[in-house]
């Protein structure tokens, strides 16, 4: 069909226009495009305004032509989006309103789908079961979301599965499980975006199985993420990645999150750096279960249970440095009852692991822990700067337990700068002190006071 016919069967759809618009001329629209605009009707049927604004998108997608939409509000349901779709708004005054019965914006096997500076307002309302998210996104080659707002939605608020393409400026709020969840990506770049006020997570990066992802997470603002479902860390993290290989996580701010800021389970080649975590309920940063390969380095935590942990090594976590990190503000009060030692410690670390050129302060408990039982191996903590913690360095030295390697670093504890423990019970006195080491802890050169 061409331009003509489709521009004619949308002039005949007056129940596309949205509520209150303008008349309008084409000169500021994309070119080349099909723009709505004309004087305003009211819409009254839900049914018949979605079936035109269906049959509007495929017409357009069909002839390789962008839809220009213009401000006003437009209540739609049951859209499935088509291959080639280029979707546009006025940023912020263009508004999709999900008007119920089933889900909202889905598409699925498609090359290219692009949505830009669209309001996307799910109201809360009930998604069906074959849907995860207000705007659901499956086996999507190139998604581009950019400068979009999404609200309210009863499950995610954006989800995507086996897609790639960027996500970016976009700001997603309000939703009852994640705000952006996607899984199976094909290195999928999420960037820029604010995520707020979720009840169950903000951003997550997961796979069905182990394998390399490549996804990107920078520069996004992710803050108020609440854990409604409980749990001891699967829900309530600013940031999640899971069973997801060759994952890059930088330059992100997160704040107030039931349990971490950025929390990655089963990750290896994993990459953490300058991300600021602010108020986590539980563990700051963490590395844990399954992983070999860590780098977490430049970030700073302020007010945590616990700061950094790269633990796990009973399963097969190992291979790390932590390095160039700030963390301060610690507390012993968790989301749940802590597990001895309890919270409180500063950076935690178990095998073939650097702790190098950090700041730890105010730890209530232990500045930098190396090793937990029987699960440590060729640790080494050293030109570390701790400050204000109970114990500095706690180091395990229980049967079974690899070695360690402890140096050069600058120390001020209240209890004692050094020290063994055998689980949670400390067995030694100070070994920054002198006398006879454990024979599995090499102490040189620390200075303390």
């Amino acid at each position: 069909m061409n331009r003509r016919r489709i521009l004619k069967a949308v002039a005949a759809a007056p129940l596309l226009l949205p509520f209150g618009a303008q008349a309008q001329t084409r000169q500021g629209g994309l070119r080349g495009s099909i723009d709505i605009a004309s004087p305003g009707i009211r819409p009254v049927s839900s049914d018949r305004r979605s079936a035109a604004f269906q049959d509007m998108i495929d017409r357009a997608a069909a002839e390789g032509k962008p839809v220009a939409l213009p401000a006003g509000g437009y209540v739609i349901s049951n859209i499935v989006l088509p291959d080639g779709l280029v979707l546009t708004g006025v940023p912020g005054r263009t508004r999709l309103h999900y008007g119920g019965g089933g889900h909202f914006l889905a598409a699925q096997n498609a090359r290219r789908i692009t949505l830009a500076g669209l309001v996307l307002d799910a109201g809360n309302a009930w998604l069906a079961d074959h849907v995860s998210g207000a705007l659901d996104l499956r086996g999507v080659e190139t998604a581009v979301v950019e400068d979009c707002i999404l609200l309210g939605s009863a499950k995610s608020g954006l989800h995507l599965e086996g897609s790639g393409g960027r996500i970016e400026a976009c700001d997603i709020s309000g939703a009852a499980g994640f705000g952006l969840y996607a899984v199976e990506s094909r290195g999928l770049r999420i960037a820029a975006n604010t995520v707020s006020a979720c009840a169950n997570g903000g951003v997550a990066v997961h796979r069905w199985q182990v394998a390399e992802d490549g996804s990107t997470i920078a520069d996004n603002r992710v803050f108020d993420i609440g854990a409604a479902n409980g749990g001891t860390g699967q829900w309530g993290n600013g940031i999640n990645v899971f069973r997801a290989n060759a994952v890059s996580i930088s330059g992100n701010r997160v704040s107030d999150c039931a349990f971490s800021a950025i929390r990655a389970n089963a990750c290896s080649d994993l990459r953490v750096s300058g991300n600021s975590a602010r108020n986590s309920g539980e563990t700051a940063i963490y590395a844990e279960f399954g992983f070999e390969g860590a780098a977490i380095a430049g970030n700073t935590v302020d007010g945590a249970a616990n700061g950094i942990s790269v633990v796990n090594f009973n399963d097969g976590g190992r291979l790390a440095t932590v390095s160039a990190n700030i963390v301060r503000n610690l507390r012993t009060v968790g989301p749940y009852p802590a597990d001895p030692p309890g919270f409180g410690v500063g950076i935690s670390v178990e095998a073939d692991t650097a702790v190098t050129g950090n700041v730890v302060e105010n730890a209530p408990l232990y500045g930098v822990n190396l090793g937990w039982g029987e699960f440590l191996r060729d640790c080494v903590a050293s030109g570390n700067v701790i400050r204000e913690a109970r114990y500095g360095v706690a180091v395990t030295v229980a049967d079974g337990a690899g070695a360690a390697v402890i140096a050069d670093n600058r120390i001020a504890a209240r209890d004692a700068a050094i020290v063994g423990h055998r689980w949670a019970k400390i067995v030694t006195g100070d070994l920054a002190a002198g006398g006879k080491l454990p024979g599995n802890v090499t102490v040189e050169r620390n200075g303390v006071g």
